[in-house]
Order: C-alpha cells, then sequence, then structure tokens
C-alpha cells in the first residue's frame, strides 16, 4: 500500500521551483543571458515567473531612482495578465534580445537567491482557484496597481508593494492560492503605506508653501 502511493505521488507533476530555474539558466555562446532564454524555459509560468524576475531587484538595495527603470518592466508584465488573451507572455523581438554578461547574471543572482529562497519556503501547490481568464484579468489589474506604485519614486513605498508581487508571482507559478490571497494582503497594505507617504507629504508642502 504504501509503495503504491509513493509511486502515486511520484507520478504527479511537479513544478521546478523559480530559484532552481533560475540557477539552471547558462549564458549562451556568447557568454551573456537574455530574456529570451527566460522566456523558453518558462513556458506556461512565464506570467508569475516574469514577476518574481523584476520584482526582485526591487527587494535589495538600488539607487535612488533605479525604480524608475526597474518599475516598467512590472507594469509590462502585469498589463499582459490583465488584457492578453494568451496564458503565456509575449515578448517583443528588441526586448528579447536584451542580456546581461553570464558573470554579471551570476552576481546578481547570488544576491537575489536568498531572499528568493526565503519567501518559497511558504509556498506549495494548494487551494488553486486561479484557473478562470476572469480570476487572471482581475489579477493582472491588481498587479498592475502595484507595478505603478513600484515604477513611481516614493520614499518607503515601492519595498512593499515589489514584495507583494513577488509573493504573488511565486504563487502563480507553484498554484498556491492561499499564497495569491497573501500577496494581495501585503498589496493593500502597500497601497495604504504609499497612500499615507503621499498624503504626509502632501500635507508638509502645504504647510512650508
Amino acid at each position: 500500500m504504501d509503495e503504491a502511493a509513493d509511486q502515486t505521488n511520484n507520478s504527479q507533476p511537479r513544478f521546478e521551483r523559480f530559484s532552481d530555474l533560475l540557477e539552471s539558466i547558462r549564458p549562451d555562446a556568447r557568454g551573456r543571458v537574455s530574456l529570451r532564454q527566460f522566456d523558453e524555459s518558462l513556458a506556461d509560468r512565464s506570467f508569475g515567473t516574469f514577476l518574481v524576475l523584476f520584482s526582485l531587484p526591487n527587494l535589495v538595495p538600488m539607487p535612488p531612482g533605479a525604480t524608475l527603470v526597474l518599475g516598467l518592466p512590472l507594469i509590462f508584465v502585469t498589463w499582459q495578465m490583465m488584457v492578453s488573451r494568451r496564458n503565456s507572455i509575449w515578448l517583443p523581438e528588441s526586448l528579447a534580445r536584451l542580456s546581461v554578461e553570464g558573470r554579471r547574471y551570476e552576481v546578481l543572482l547570488a544576491r537575489l537567491l536568498p531572499a528568493l529562497r526565503w519567501l518559497e519556503q511558504a509556498v506549495r501547490p494548494r487551494a488553486w482557484f486561479y484557473a478562470s481568464r476572469r480570476a487572471e484579468r482581475l489579477l493582472g489589474a491588481f498587479c498592475l496597481l502595484l507595478s505603478i506604485i513600484v515604477f513611481i519614486p516614493i520614499p518607503f513605498g515601492n519595498w512593499l508593494p515589489a514584495l507583494a508581487l513577488a509573493i504573488i508571482g511565486l504563487s502563480v507559478t507553484e498554484r498556491d492560492g492561499l499564497g495569491v490571497v497573501a500577496g494581495a494582503i501585503v498589496g493593500l497594505v502597500s497601497i495604504a503605506v504609499a497612500g499615507l507617504v503621499v498624503f504626509a507629504a502632501g500635507a508638509l508642502l502645504a504647510m512650508l508653501l
């Protein structure tokens, strides 16, 4: 009985962890890692994994104004989540060819993997409700709002929405419905925090003028 159960469990499809997938990508013949390689490796998991890919750099210290650059890819991905008829991301040729030197990719990966693996500890397939296209569009609209907040240079207002997007992206790749809910809660808190920061800054300017 136990052996039969083990065989049944082993026959069930298992999703490769995103951190393992990132580590498996190697530089091409030119010694570079391109977005095309990610697109080909991710297949129908590309929305969630590109969310993680573009969210993680916002979770590590970056120079001021970096979110203006790092937030644009998030807007591109989440817009497609909301409006696209495809179940995977579409990359224009000019964007698919973008690449980074293999050594630089390894350095960046070493900085990102600890945070990613910390998030992965709590994510597993469960309570999945994201199968319908309507659910995809609603989640895409919410993620688009978070991406816009990441893009806008709000003091102390970018880290939380980026974390929410990373949690949602990981949860989508692992088919974790509870993880999506947790990410949405973090996202709602981040929206409230960003709103308070903007309101406080406006009130302070009004006092000074």
